[in-house]
Formats: C-alpha cells, sequence, structure tokens
C-alpha cells in the first residue's frame, strides 16, 4: 500500500468509510508528532520494541528510528496490537546513519542515563528532539552517546536503580509530548490519512486494483 499514490488511494478509498471514522481519522492525524522521534539502539526483547511501538502510538510519535547492528528489529505482536500500521518504524544498519536522519530533520538528539541533567518535564520545552533509548543489556553506544546533546533521567524514590527501556519511553513521552500541538507536514498527513483508509477497508486491494 506503501507503494501507492496517496492522493490516489484518497480517491478511491474515502467514499467507502462514514462520515465518524474520516473525522477519527484526522482528529488523531492532525495530533501527530514530527518533533519528537524515538531512536532504538540495538533491540533485542522483541516485547520492549512492541511496547516502545505502542508508545509512539499513544503519545502521537510518528517516527521510531531503530539501529539494527547486531539483530534485525523483532516486536511482539501480542504486545504492539496493531499500533505498528500507524507507525513509520525506521530501520538503519548503524548509528551514523540514524544519527544523520534525525539530523536532517533538525532534531537535537537526548540521550536516557540515570544520571541525566534533564527532568521528564524539561522535555516538553525543547522545540525538536530525538529521545534516545539504548540497548537493554548495554545502553547506548559511545557513537550515539556521543552525538547526544544532553541527557534525561527519570527520578525514582524506591530502591531500583533503573527502569524497563519501555517503561522509561513511556514516561518520558507522556511528559515531552502532553502539549504539543500535532506538526505533521501536510504531505505526511495526506499519506497517513491514505493509511487509515485502506486499513479502513475491508476490501481495499481489491478497490484499488480494480480503479
Amino acid at each position: 500500500m506503501e507503494r501507492e499514490d496517496p492522493e490516489r488511494v484518497i480517491t478511491v478509498l474515502e467514499r467507502f468509510v462514514n462520515d465518524r471514522r474520516r473525522a477519527r481519522l484526522h482528529a488523531v492525524i492532525d495530533a501527530r508528532l514530527g518533533s519528537v522521534e524515538v531512536m532504538f539502539e540495538s533491540p533485542h526483547d522483541p516485547f520492549n520494541g512492541a511496547a516502545v511501538i505502542r508508545s509512539c502510538e499513544a503519545f502521537g510519535v510518528q517516527r521510531l528510528r531503530v539501529i539494527e547492528t547486531r539483530e534485525k528489529f523483532l516486536a511482539a505482536t501480542s504486545v504492539a496490537r496493531g499500533s505498528h500500521k500507524w507507525i513509520d518504524v525506521i530501520s538503519h544498519a548503524d548509528a551514523e546513519s540514524a544519527i544523520d536522519g534525525a539530523k536532517k530533520n533538525g532534531l537535537e538528539l537526548i540521550a536516557t542515563a540515570p544520571d541525566g541533567e534533564l527532568a521528564p518535564e524539561d522535555l516538553s520545552q525543547i522545540p525538536r528532539f530525538s529521545l534516545v533509548l539504548g540497548n537493554e543489556r548495554e545502553g547506548i553506544g559511545d557513537i550515539l552517546r556521543a552525538s547526544c546533546t544532553r541527557a534525561v533521567r527519570v527520578p525514582m524514590r524506591g530502591f531500583v536503580e533503573s527502569l524497563n527501556v519501555s517503561v522509561t519511553a513511556a514516561i518520558l513521552l507522556s511528559r515531552a509530548c502532553e502539549k504539543r500541538p500535532g506538526d505533521l507536514s501536510e504531505g505526511d498527513r495526506r499519506r497517513l490519512y491514505a493509511r487509515g483508509l485502506y486499513f479502513s477497508v475491508s476490501r481495499a486491494d481489491e478497490l484499488l486494483r480494480d480503479s
């Protein structure tokens, strides 16, 4: 479906979707964010990967960059529960290409670290940034960490010193995205609207093929 021209998809499928569903698609898409991304380095646990995808979807983050230096990114569909359909998951073979992609979008790289100088609420004041998550076992690699200008922590009162990476992502994205207005480009909004129509019409492939 992604190879199709979004405007063609909209022209063919929009009439098969009722007004309520179209309004819901527009409301969700208009709140989507391009000013916040997530970058996940060498994820290992597919359940963590799926949970991060689900958090991106829940808080309106459109792009997740995954650095696959060790293994292919796998996400447990039982956890993602369809969220992967709405998020743009961009795979990178190395940290350098992921860093380059984020910087081309004008994003500051913010590392997650127990000793970070930023508190979660500070993220809402950063105009454009990519939240950098490290590997579950080894954290953020040296190349990626060197490209991060600052780090953010999750304050804790208990005896534990760290949280699961997907829990950390959910907490930080909640604070970072809470009051941000949607800011996707018109082209991205139309692309997502076409995707939403496609997933909303049961015979979408057949209708597109025969139109």
